[in-house]
């Protein structure tokens, strides 16, 4: 049976007065993700982890930021295009593993429906999906606040003739 494992990374500039969607959730926050999409930093990880596994390239190839098709665009859209293209190819999503950099907001509070959420836009079970968060203990721009940073790790198998 083939496997094969991806891994992501994303960053996103914090800024005043924008919404933070991390994991497919609206967070309360003062700060927002500056970028084309919703800027959900964590989906664009796990969307790189994907695509990285099976060599597919990555996420500004399928989806550009030049794009106007995807200015302001809910990434769970971009990750439920991502997992039919891997299941297109004949691949199913075993477990993903996500790890979340922030200093602030706290996180904690929203990991259990981070997972319901990307759970439901793979197709795959909650138990299936692992969400952390972490601080950078106050270093770097994380620790400034300045931003947020994802990492995403995925495991795929290919599916045999019986979709198995």
């Amino acid at each position: 049976m083939d496997f094969r494992v991806g891994n992501g990374y994303d960053v996103h500039q914090l800024a005043e007065g924008l919404p933070l969607v991390l994991g497919g959730v609206k967070i309360p926050h003062s700060k927002g993700c500056v970028a084309h999409s919703d800027g959900d930093v964590l989906i664009h990880a796990l969307c790189d982890a994907l695509l990285g596994a099976l060599s597919l390239g990555d996420i500004g190839h399928h989806f550009p930021d030049t794009s106007d098709e995807f200015a302001g665009i809910d990434s769970r859209l971009l990750l439920a295009r991502v997992a039919a293209l891997i299941r297109g190819a004949g691949w199913e999503i075993v477990n993903v593993d996500n790890t979340l950099l922030a200093q602030k907001p706290k996180i904690a509070p929203y990991i259990g429906l981070m997972r319901e959420r990307l759970a439901e836009t793979l197709g795959i079970p909650v138990d299936a999906v692992s969400v952390k968060a972490t601080t950078t203990e106050r270093l770097g721009f994380v620790g400034r606040e300045e931003g947020v940073a994802a990492y995403a790790t995925c495991l795929l198998r290919r599916m045999d003739s019986q979709g198995v």
